[in-house]
């Protein structure tokens, strides 16, 4: 079973995540996909999130490799929380740029395992497609690689939510 929640910057997509994965009755896994870095302000962000998690919840911290994470954390009765598909497409940029090859055959591997995992698996992602055409390649390409990866993980999710000001919009399945 998979879900797609999607939403703008501090739109409260985490939260509500985290709120479909308190209310499951098995055990919960939380998959941070963001790397380490030397940035206080980051760090903040990610002790912000670290912080809302019980403690009985079962950290896997992804590299490039999700499908991989994944497919070794899933199990029958559980859930996966992933939080977020952006971090994750962000390992694959880097000082030579976007490394295309890699993000091909990951992001590959990640949609063919998606529907053959067990339990319950929730994706958060950003939706950042609304605002002005950046001005560099780079941040375009990003938008560009995000906006496609979304638009694939919905096609296959069962449900797939929109969050903005805190509420759950449902664009597909049921609430």
């Amino acid at each position: 079973m998979i879900d797609l929640i999607s939403g703008g910057a501090r739109s409260g997509k985490s939260r509500h995540a985290e709120s479909l994965a308190l209310a499951h009755a098995g055990p919960v896994g939380y998959v941070a996909t963001a790397e380490r870095r030397d940035d206080a302000e980051f760090a903040a962000r990610i002790e912000h999130h670290r912080a809302r998690r019980p403690a009985s919840w079962a950290l896997y911290e992804a590299g490039q490799t999700l499908a991989e994470t994944l497919a070794a954390a899933a199990r029958p009765g559980s859930l996966l929380l992933v939080d977020c598909l952006g971090m994750w497409l962000m390992r694959f940029f880097g000082e030579a740029g976007f490394d295309e090859a890699a993000f091909g055959r990951e992001r590959a591997a990640l949609l063919a395992s998606l529907p053959a995992l067990p339990g319950h698996v929730v994706l958060v992602s950003n939706e950042i497609g609304w605002g002005v055409v950046a001005m560099d390649a780079e941040t375009r390409r990003f938008v560009d690689e995000l906006g496609r990866l979304n638009q694939d993980v919905a096609a296959i999710a069962r449900r797939v939510t929109l969050v903005a000001c805190g509420l759950p919009l449902v664009l597909k399945g049921q609430p």
